[in-house]
C-alpha cells in the first residue's frame, strides 16, 4: 500500500472508531410511586403510563380577573425572566459543545520582510540582501469522536436544556400561584370587610341601645363604655385588614414586575368556591411535576458527564491539513505562487497525571449517586405535598359543615340575649359575648373558606398543574 492510500485507510479507520462510546447508557432511576394516596377521599387511580400536559389551570375558579392576572404573570414577572434566560443560555451552550465535534477551518494572512549582511570579514567592501514574503494560508483540523466524548456531552447538554425548560416551567408555575394565592387572600379580606362593616352596623345599633337604656336608668354607665370599647375594638380590625390589603396589592404588582404605585385591584365581595376534585385521577400524575422532570433530567445530565470523564482515558486523534500560497510579490501572490501544504494525523494521549483522570472519574460518580438520591427525594417530597394538600381539603370540608352549624347557633344566641336585654332581664355584658361570639364564628367560616381556595391551589401545584 502506498503513502498516499494509507492515509485514507487510516481516515476510514477512525470513522469506523468513532462509533464507540464511553460510560453507560442511561436508564431512569427507579422511585417509589404509590399506585393510592392516604387522604384520596374517594379518588380512583387510573393507571396511566404518560400525565397529560399542564394547561391553564386557574380556569377551574372561573374568575376572569385572575385569568388576566396569571397570564400577566408568565409575560412579566421577572424571576420568569431569569428562568427564561438560564434556558437560553442551555440551548447555546448545546451549540458550543456540537460546533466542537465539526472540522474547523482557520485562516492566516502574514508579511516578512528578511534580510542578510556580509562585512567581507575584515573587507572595507560590505554587501547586504534582503526580500519580502507574502503568505496566504489556511489550517483545517477535526478531531474524531472516537470515544464518544464529545456524544456523551451532547447528551449531559441536552438533557440540560430539557432540565432548564422544567426549571422554567416550575418557576411559572410558582410564581403564578404565588399571585393566585395573593389574590384570593385580597378577595377574602374583601369579604372580611363586609363582614366588618355589618358587624360595625351592628355595633353602632347596640351603643344606641345602651345609650337610650342608660339615659332611661335601665342601665349602667359601664354597658356604654363596654359598647364603645367593643365598637372601637372593630374599627382597629377594620384598618389592619385595609393595611393588610395594600400590601397584598403591593405583592401582586412586584410579581408581575409593575411599579406598586400604580396598580391596584377593585374591590368585589365574591369569593370563587374551590374547584371540585374529580373522582378519578391517573396515578402518574405526579411525575408531570417539574421540579421532578428537572430533577430527573440532572440525573441523566451526571450520567452522561461519567462518560465525558473516563473519556480522558483515551487519546485524542487529530486530523488536520494546511496549505499556503506564498510568493516574493503581493500582486504575484494570486497569479504564479508558491504552494505549500501538509497533510497527516497526529495522536495525543496524557501518559501520567498523578490520578487527576480517576479522581475526577469517581467524582462524576458521586455526582450521579447525589442527583439520584435528589431525584427520588423530590419525588417523596411532592407525594408528601399530595397527601398533605389532600389531607387539609379532607379537614377542611368537615370543619366547613361544623363552623356552618355554629354560625346558625351563635345567631340565634345573639337575637335570644338581645331581646333579652331589651327587657332589662340582662345586661350589656351577655350581649357583647353573644355578638362577639356571631362575628367570630362568621370570620372563622370564611376563614375555613380562603383556606380551602388556598389548598386547592396547594393541590394543584403538587400535582405539577392540576388533574387535566
Amino acid at each position: 500500500m502506498t503513502q498516499h492510500a494509507a492515509f485514507p485507510a487510516f481516515l476510514l479507520g477512525a470513522v469506523l472508531l468513532a462509533g464507540c462510546t464511553v460510560g453507560p447508557d442511561y436508564s431512569r432511576p427507579e422511585v417509589p410511586i404509590s399506585a393510592t394516596y392516604k387522604h384520596e377521599a374517594g379518588w380512583r387511580s387510573l393507571a396511566t403510563a404518560e400525565a397529560p400536559p399542564v394547561g391553564a389551570w386557574w380556569v377551574l375558579y372561573d374568575d376572569p380577573e385572575l385569568d388576566g392576572l396569571m397570564r400577566a404573570t408568565a409575560d412579566s414577572n421577572l424571576s420568569v425572566a431569569q428562568a427564561e434566560a438560564r434556558f437560553r443560555q442551555a440551548l447555546a451552550q448545546l451549540r458550543v459543545s456540537r460546533a466542537g465535534a465539526l472540522p474547523q477551518v482557520q485562516g492566516n494572512a502574514s508579511v516578512q520582510r528578511s534580510g542578510r549582511e556580509n562585512n567581507g570579514g575584515g573587507s572595507s567592501l560590505s554587501s547586504s540582501s534582503d526580500g519580502t514574503a507574502y503568505q496566504l494560508g489556511a489550517t483545517a483540523s477535526w478531531v474524531p469522536d472516537l470515544w464518544g466524548k464529545v456524544r456523551r456531552q451532547l447528551e449531559a447538554d441536552r438533557a440540560s436544556i430539557a432540565s432548564s425548560a422544567a426549571d422554567l416551567d416550575a418557576m411559572r408555575l410558582s410564581m403564578q400561584s404565588t399571585v393566585a394565592q395573593a389574590y384570593l387572600r385580597i378577595r377574602a379580606i374583601d369579604l372580611y370587610l363586609g363582614l366588618l362593616e355589618l358587624t360595625r352596623e351592628a355595633y353602632t345599633r347596640s351603643l344606641e341601645l345602651t345609650r337610650n337604656q342608660y339615659s332611661a336608668g335601665l342601665a349602667a354607665r359601664a354597658d356604654v363604655i363596654q359598647s364603645e370599647v367593643q365598637l372601637q375594638s372593630l374599627m382597629t380590625q377594620e384598618t389592619d385588614l385595609r393595611q393588610q390589603r395594600l400590601l397584598e396589592e403591593n405583592a401582586i404588582a412586584v410579581l408581575l414586575g409593575r411599579p406598586p404605585a400604580g396598580f391596584s385591584i377593585a374591590r368585589t365581595d365574591a369569593l370563587p368556591p374551590p374547584p371540585a376534585i374529580p373522582a378519578q385521577m391517573p396515578s402518574a400524575l405526579l411525575v408531570r411535576r417539574p421540579d421532578v422532570i428537572a430533577a430527573e433530567r440532572q440525573v441523566a445530565v451526571a450520567n452522561a458527564n461519567i462518560g465525558v470523564a473516563e473519556g480522558a482515558w483515551f487519546p485524542d486523534l487529530t486530523l488536520s491539513a494546511q496549505g499556503a500560497l506564498q510568493e516574493g510579490r503581493f500582486i504575484d501572490l494570486f497569479s504564479a505562487p508558491q504552494l505549500i501544504w501538509s497533510v497527516g494525523p497526529s495522536l495525543a494521549a496524557t501518559l501520567f497525571d498523578s490520578g487527576r483522570r480517576s479522581a475526577l472519574v469517581e467524582q462524576s460518580r458521586a455526582q450521579y449517586d447525589e442527583r439520584v438520591a435528589a431525584y427520588r427525594q423530590t419525588f417523596l417530597t411532592g407525594m408528601q405535598e399530595v397527601e398533605d394538600a389532600l389531607a387539609t381539603l379532607q379537614m377542611l370540608e368537615a370543619k366547613a359543615g361544623q363552623q356552618a352549624r355554629l354560625v346558625e347557633l351563635a345567631e340565634e344566641n345573639e337575637r335570644v340575649v338581645t331581646n333579652r336585654y331589651r327587657a332589662g332581664l340582662v345586661t350589656f355584658l351577655e350581649v357583647s359575648v353573644a355578638q362577639n361570639q356571631t362575628y367570630t364564628s362568621r370570620r372563622t367560616a370564611l376563614e375555613i373558606k380562603a383556606e380551602q381556595l388556598a389548598a386547592s391551589i396547594r393541590l394543584i401545584v403538587a400535582l405539577g398543574g392540576g388533574w387535566r
